[in-house]
């Protein structure tokens, strides 16, 4: 009995001392990039670039498309009005389309082409626009480089850099 309590602890202690060890590395991966600690597979499979930007550009199977900071692909809503300086999409539907927002005026981008700007949601915050329209995460892309949303109800399309709306088959679900 007593060799099997050694044992068992000796394969405690040991197991402690590994997880400690890939904790450190964790640690000394996700250093380099300031990004939240919430989800260090969401920071790591990001490019290093997307913590210092509000957006920025990432390649998926329907090419190159926009991604906010934790690099979730972003959308457009075909029944958004251009610079209408307004969304359609409140109450249930931003529950499932979150806006893209900003803490600034001037968000900050990394290959972005298109016009970038912001407009006032009903709770006060700034949702990020490009060329005009406002952007939205979709609740259930829930990685980077999901594009579960794409084409979703023949509305909401990937954003291309140029700030386009991404039509096109390729990444469609």
């Amino acid at each position: 009995m007593k060799k099997h309590l050694s044992l068992g602890l000796s394969a405690f202690a040991l197991a402690a001392l590994l997880s400690g060890c890939g904790g450190a590395s964790t640690t000394t991966s996700t250093s380099a990039a300031p990004a939240p600690s919430s989800s260090s597979a969401a920071a790591s499979s990001a490019p290093a670039s997307t913590s210092a930007a509000d957006l920025t550009v990432a390649q998926s199977t329907a090419g190159a498309i926009v991604v906010g900071s934790k690099g979730l692909s972003v959308y457009s809503f075909t029944k958004d009005t251009k610079d209408s300086g307004t969304s359609t999409c409140t109450a249930g539907c931003a529950t499932t389309w979150p806006p893209v927002t900003s803490t600034s005026a001037t968000p900050t981008v990394d290959g972005v082409t298109g016009k970038v700007g912001t407009i006032p949601t009903a709770d006060g915050k700034l949702q990020v626009t490009i060329n005009g329209m406002p952007i939205y995460y979709y609740s259930k892309d829930q990685a980077a480089g999901d594009i579960t949303g794409q084409g979703v109800g023949g509305a909401w399309y990937l954003v291309a850099p140029s700030g386009e709306m991404i039509k096109s088959a390729a990444g469609g679900y």
